[in-house]
């Protein structure tokens, strides 16, 4: 049997109101509101988050294999997978390279690792969507990541299967619909009308195929994602399916919006997580073309490995802070340039130091002396109980939680979202490290507060990204406020006054 083994969903901890956008704007930006990565988050980092959440779901599953999918990439030249997977802390004998620039990425991925005869395959996805002020994409994006670790189950080795694969389809048309030039913000479209009706006719060839493939009839099914760009493009699909008793499930869109590369497999996750054992869903994907999948859900999904440590698209829904302020999200995203801090800029990542330093840059690795136990972060030679030397392991800390110790806020460090938040933290079991928080607000940060930590881009210099982890609170300990509760206007105000 073949299919997903586990799936998880990664949505930032920020939320913009779309009516701050009308505010500003005048014109109307639609109701509900968009997910929002902060200013330290990019599609690798979103997708790494996914990642983490997908692998320590299924932990007796080796993936041979690393796809990474996403239309706003940090480098065009070289690869971005290779950084995910460093991140993870996967094998060298695992491949990692990008799936393309297109929306279609994905579906292409997901189903390359249906039927591949690797014993699991992870495909990451993660996109920031953005665009000039007032923009579709800025109006009706969102900013995601999503990951599926796909493969065979085996009662050797312990890997279950939570969806197994029944069949699907494919449909290709060339058609200008959507496009965006590289280097440019701006994405820009044909008439809606035009690729509303190409997709329309290639989804409805492509379901008739995926039925006949997977050997369903309509009746069959149970649940139903329908993904793309044109959300008009399946309604004679959906009216169909609902006239035939089958729930096409919510898209997400006046809640997180469209996220681009990362809406099939965020949506395909949701869908999983909705379902019970037993039942026939299928995801419809259309970018380019459509791409559709059948999966029945097995016993499995009620398990951990259904809800990747029990973190679920919903409980990230009811999670959130939706106080961002427009003009911060544009300044974000750098469309309204600001005054940068009067500091000097931080200096590019030297390549030969952070390749020397692999496992603690981008594993978080640290290093535990053998006869004492002592945990070094970061990683050391000498021990400091017994003064032991190289006489240590690696240790692993990215999924070990923390407790602040203490903290300042620091306004005058150089960042492109001051003010900063240090903290120094407690980990479990053992080790003691200084780190700077994020997704969080200096006023809600308490000492004794739990944290976990999180892959983060540090800056940029010489057009190099430099990655490494931050700390976060862990999601519902009461940090994130409902709009009109606890702004971020008036921590502003609170904090200039301190």
């Amino acid at each position: 049997m073949r299919g997903i083994i586990s799936a998880a969903g990664y949505l930032p901890h920020w939320r913009l109101q779309r009516d701050a956008i009308t505010q500003v704007l005048g014109s109307s930006a639609g109701k509900g509101q968009r997910s929002v990565a902060s200013y330290d988050e990019d599609s690798l980092t979103m997708a790494v988050d996914a990642g983490r959440r997908a692998l320590g779901a299924a932990a007796s599953a080796n993936p041979a294999a690393l796809w990474f999918c996403t239309t706003s990439p940090t480098y065009a030249e070289k690869t971005n997978a290779t950084i995910a997977h460093a991140a993870l802390r996967l094998g060298p004998e695992v491949i990692a390279a990008d799936a393309g620039s297109g929306l279609r990425g994905p579906a292409a991925a997901l189903r390359s690792a249906l039927h591949s005869t690797d014993p699991a395959v992870l495909v990451l996805t993660g996109d920031v969507r953005t665009g000039p002020a007032g923009s579709v994409d800025e109006k009706d994006g969102g900013d995601a990541g999503a990951a599926v670790l796909v493969g065979a189950a085996s009662a050797d080795s312990g890997v279950a299967v939570i969806a197994e694969y029944l069949g699907g389809a494919s449909a290709t048309r060339e058609f200008l619909d959507r496009w965006r030039s590289p280097g440019e913000a701006r994405t820009r479209s044909w008439e809606d009308r035009f690729g509303e009706q190409r997709y329309g006719d290639l989804a409805a060839q492509a379901w008739e195929a995926g039925l006949k493939d997977a050997g369903l009839q309509l009746d069959q099914l149970d649940k139903v994602a329908l993904v793309g760009p044109r959300p008009r493009a399946s309604a004679a699909l959906a009216k169909k399916l609902g006239a035939a008793g089958v729930e096409v499930i919510d898209s997400l869109a006046s809640s997180v919006g469209f996220t681009g590369a990362a809406h099939p497999l965020l949506m395909l996750t949701s869908l999983i997580e909705q379902s019970q054992p037993g039942q026939v869903i299928a995801l419809l994907a259309m970018a380019d073309g459509a791409d559709v999948f059948f999966f029945r859900v097995t016993d499995q999904v009620s398990g951990d490995s259904g809800t990747a440590a029990g973190v679920t698209v919903a409980d990230q829904l009811d999670d959130a802070d939706n106080t961002l302020l427009y003009s911060k999200y544009l300044a974000w995203r750098g469309v309204l340039p600001v005054q940068p801090p009067n500091r000097p800029e931080p200096a590019r990542m030297s390549a030969a130091a952070a390749e020397r330093r692999l496992d603690w840059k981008y594993g978080f690795v640290g290093s535990k002396d053998h006869e004492s136990g002592a945990l070094h972060l970061p990683p050391a030679r000498v021990s400091f109980e017994g003064g032991n030397i190289d006489d240590m392991e690696p240790a692993p800390m990215a999924d070990v939680a923390a407790t602040v110790a203490t903290f300042t806020v620091d306004s005058l460090a150089y960042s492109p979202s001051p003010p900063v938040v240090f903290a120094v933290c407690d980990f479990v079991g053992g080790g003691r490290l200084p780190v700077e928080l994020t997704d969080v607000r200096p006023a809600d940060v308490t000492i004794g507060m739990t944290v976990e930590m999180t892959f983060r881009r540090l800056n940029t210099a010489d057009e190099i990204a430099n990655y490494f982890w931050k700390a976060r609170p862990v999601r519902g300990q009461g940090t994130a406020p409902v709009r009109g509760q606890h702004t971020e206007r008036e921590q502003l105000e609170k904090t200039e006054q301190d």
